[in-house]
């Protein structure tokens, strides 16, 4: 399967948002082409930009996959009531927002609209960026390149008192006889059969590391266990610099 986005443009070393129908039609010609192929089996909206009704956006791409150039719309960090107004023009197929045990906003309103609607839920950085691993202890284990640096979460206090969060995750990790990130994905993954959590890494034994995640079977002691050391809120700072949080959940 192949799934790709569009809607950030990066034009002169300037970024910017383009969610309009007819840059949703020229975008997918682009990656038809590089991608070499007929088709794009899941089309994700990566931002919205505000400004552009969500209904126009998805217009286009129910256009698209009336052609069969996209087969599933996809979206990306949008809320719940921008979800609702884009069912009401093409069912979605799924929903790729920020979701872990660090990250849990979505839980409150976006979760329960996306399984009201039949939406799949697709949680991106599902180990907090790297966080829940419990390997980065400071911003000078990253690369220089590393955007993460530049992230609220891994600056100062926010640092220390994340990493102490980190630390209630090891224990319940050490206690289920798994890694911290196979923890945060098997958690996830407990949520429901409509959650599909898209890991990132660049390593192999990394992917085989994640994939095991799946054999992990966390109790109910342990739900609770997690649900109480990492509740909605508890994580320190932003997960975006504050130029990146206007564009998330709009």
């Amino acid at each position: 399967m192949i799934a790709t986005k569009f809607g950030i443009v990066r034009e002169d070393g300037a970024r910017r948002i383009d969610s309009s129908g007819a840059y949703a039609k020229q975008a997918v010609e682009a990656s038809l082409r590089r991608l070499q192929t007929d088709h794009i089996d899941l089309y994700y909206l990566h931002r919205r930009n505000p400004d552009v009704p969500i209904e126009e956006t998805v217009g286009a791409l129910a256009d698209l996959v009336a052609t069969g150039k996209i087969r599933h719309i996809g979206l990306s960090e949008v809320n719940a009531d921008t979800l609702r107004a884009a069912c009401a023009v093409h069912p979605i197929t799924a929903l790729q927002s920020e979701w872990s045990l660090f990250t849990r906003g979505i839980e409150a309103e976006i979760v329960p609209a996306a399984r009201e609607l039949g939406v799949g839920i697709v949680p991106y950085s599902p180990i907090g960026r790297g966080f829940l691993t419990g390997r980065d202890a400071s911003v000078d284990d990253l690369a220089a390149d590393d955007f993460r640096r530049y992230h609220p979460r891994f600056q100062g206090d926010n640092l220390e008192a994340n990493l102490r969060l980190v630390e209630r995750v090891r224990s319940i990790a050490d206690e289920a006889g798994c890694t911290p990130a196979q923890l945060a994905l098997a958690w996830l993954l407990a949520r429901g059969d409509d959650v599909v959590p898209i890991p990132g890494t660049k390593r192999v034994r990394y992917i085989e590391e994640n994939a095991a995640a799946a054999d992990v079977t966390l109790t109910g002691e342990q739900l609770a266990a997690l649900d109480d050391a990492m509740p909605a809120g508890a994580a320190a700072g932003d997960r975006y610099p504050a130029e990146s949080m206007g564009s998330v959940e709009l």
